[in-house]
């Protein structure tokens, strides 16, 4: 008789939201696997319509307190679209320079106490740090200086609240971005050292016929503008997103999943997307680091991933001491408008991948429409695949061991902050 296995992680703690693994085997065969959300809807997109179009940048930045700024970038840039506002090239710097804090402060806490404790077989963050207290201590400080950027550009470190539709409420001073060098010049030095470590782990031999999706844009590494792309060789204009990309409800989640094209395929956005597609436009210190430590794009590899972000990392540095050392306040912090009817959407990079918003706004200046798909529901169907690609290659007799390595392959597309600690309660159903 073919033994049926059923491998069930129970509710998922440590999260941001709520969720659980579920695995069905007959025999050695997979049978299905399902990454549940089970969180209920938090309805963001409900709530902005009937409000103010200037509430929008600070309602979003509540979706997420390790990625705010991604949600209020991506509403301001599509509340310019429908309003025809242009800004100043000054106010584009500036925007760029609150998304490096955003990126460092993000991907030096995933990188050093997320996610490489799975490669040097620790259960937490925490744990490592006994032995590797130089590394943890590290990542620690280079999160501080992303917060410190946030703070000082977006008013405060969490939910930024100095962002406003064309530019910002006030214009930071001088002398407290510049303050702000001596640190970032140890830090780029820091993320050239983490990144150097990161290509010394232990990588699985997993390798996938990724389809890639991130923004590319002619002169300067994704962040907030460009056009959509794909390692399969299509681009397109943001206009389309909603054309070639899709949302649905599936049975075990409440949390849209999107796919792309016709035959509704998924897809993967994220660090590892970016630099396949844009290394070319790294900063030179992040692409000399690539080339040194030999890591070859494309990469197909999910658990390079980390890699990847290291570069990010080192290029946000990068970027981010280039704007504080020639910085100058502008003269205007804040383009002038005046409401009308209009329709606008823009997409940008969050450190977990791609993220779009499509607004409508009335006379007013009230929303009638809003629409926001953040990375992890693009890449939620993506990991659901990996999974069972990879499940084979890893299933034991010890679900423990097997929900450990589940774990790390999830934490590869970082979804959010919780979902990268160690949470899994792993139970094992046999019949027959």
């Amino acid at each position: 008789m073919t033994q049926e296995r059923l491998i069930k992680v129970e509710a998922l703690t440590r999260v941001e939201g709520e969720g659980g693994l579920f695995v069905r085997l007959v025999g050695n065969h997979i049978e299905d696997v399902q990454l549940t959300i089970f969180e209920p809807p938090r309805l963001f997109e409900a709530l902005l319509r009937g409000r103010k179009l200037e509430e929008v940048p600070d309602i979003t930045a509540r979706i997420c307190g390790i990625c705010p700024v991604a949600y209020q970038m991506s509403s301001v840039h599509a509340l310019e679209a429908a309003l025809g506002i242009e800004i100043t090239e000054d106010i584009r710097r500036l925007r760029r320079l609150l998304y490096c804090g955003e990126w460092i402060e993000s991907h030096a806490l995933h990188v050093h106490l997320l996610h490489a404790p799975d490669f040097l077989g620790y259960d937490s963050g925490i744990d490592m740090a006994k032995d590797y207290p130089n590394e943890v201590n590290r990542g620690l400080r280079l999160k501080k200086h992303g917060n410190q950027l946030l703070e000082v550009l977006g008013g405060r470190a969490i939910h930024p609240i100095n962002v406003a539709v064309g530019g910002f409420y006030r214009a930071p001073r001088r002398d407290d971005l510049t303050a702000l060098i001596p640190d970032f010049e140890w830090g780029l030095q820091a993320a050239v050292e983490t990144t150097c470590w990161l290509a010394t782990l232990n990588f699985p031999d997993f390798t996938r016929a990724y389809d890639m999706v991130s923004l590319v844009h002619p002169d300067e590494y994704p962040m907030n503008e460009g056009r959509v792309n794909s390692t399969t060789g299509t681009s397109w204009d943001v206009r389309d997103y909603e054309r070639e990309f899709h949302e649905e409800h599936v049975a075990h989640s409440t949390a849209l999943q999107s796919s792309r094209g016709e035959r509704q395929a998924c897809y993967h956005v994220g660090p590892l997307a970016r630099v396949n597609l844009n290394r070319d436009r790294l900063s030179p210190t992040a692409r000399r680091v690539a080339d040194d430590i030999g890591f070859e794009t494309p990469c197909l590899n999910p658990f390079r991933a980390i890699i990847a972000r290291g570069l990010e990392l080192i290029h946000a540095y990068e970027e981010a001491l280039d704007i504080l050392r020639t910085y100058r306040p502008p003269t205007i912090a804040r383009i002038k408008y005046e409401p009308h009817a209009g329709q606008g959407c823009a997409a940008t990079e969050a450190p977990r991948g791609l993220i779009y918003h499509r607004y409508e706004v009335d006379d007013a200046g009230l929303v009638t429409f809003a629409k926001i798909v953040p990375p992890t529901s693009q890449n939620q169907r993506q990991i659901e695949d990996d999974l069972r690609d990879y499940l084979p290659r890893i299933l034991t007799d010890d679900e423990s061991a097997t929900a450990r390595q589940c774990e790390k392959l999830v934490r590869c597309y970082d979804p959010c902050i919780s979902c990268s600690t160690h949470f899994l309660k792993l139970t094992v159903q046999r019949d027959g």
